[in-house]
């Protein structure tokens, strides 16, 4: 069963053997297993996708880094490169911020959600942001993300590792069956 959106990913996803040919993809693209979807290597990827989807809040940067981070933990590149996108605009304006900084404000520090969506909505410079990150509103948005960010990968890693579990279970179980069927035909 294939929908629109696997029909366009296959269609527009550049393929292993393109990113052997672009001289900045090709160390990824060389190493086979972080292309595997194997039961070890999604759960890694659903986690560090969701780690750095999360906090880093810079589009671009989060799939390149969680491309990175997969390096180290041997986790599935396609999945950490999709997991990134759970931090789109809605999001990241009504979900992450306002808790990242009720989260950094429980550690102590003392950050106004008012402030942010101010600089938001006015369209603010980089002077104005600068100055706002020396602040101790920066501290704990940070470290609001941080905590954030580490629960959400825990969590991904644990419900991508039962679910695929689940799902290799039943391919199984229905795979039994068929043959049963088959061996004994009614």
């Amino acid at each position: 069963m294939q929908t629109r959106i696997t029909n366009w990913a296959r269609a527009n996803m550049p393929t292993r053997e393109q990113m052997e040919r672009n001289r900045f993809s090709a160390p990824l693209a060389a190493r086979h297993e972080l292309w595997r979807f194997t039961r070890r290597s999604v759960p890694r990827g659903v986690a560090v996708g969701l780690f750095i989807g999360i906090f880093a809040m810079i589009p671009g940067i989060q799939i390149v880094g969680a491309a990175v981070m997969c390096l180290p933990f041997r986790g599935n590149i396609p999945m950490a490169a999709l997991m990134t996108f759970i931090s789109i605009p809605p999001t990241t304006l009504f979900v992450f911020l306002p808790g990242a900084i009720w989260v950094g404000n429980k550690f102590g520090f003392h950050a106004d959600l008012s402030t942010v969506t101010t600089l938001v909505s006015k369209g603010a410079g980089v002077g104005e942001w600068l100055g706002w990150l020396g602040s101790d509103a920066a501290p704990s948005l940070v470290l609001g993300l941080g905590v954030i960010s580490l629960a959400s990968a825990v969590l991904g890693y644990v419900v991508s590792a039962v679910g695929w579990r689940w799902w290799t279970a039943r391919k199984r179980r229905t795979r039994l069956l068929r043959m049963a069927a088959r061996d004994f035909p009614e």
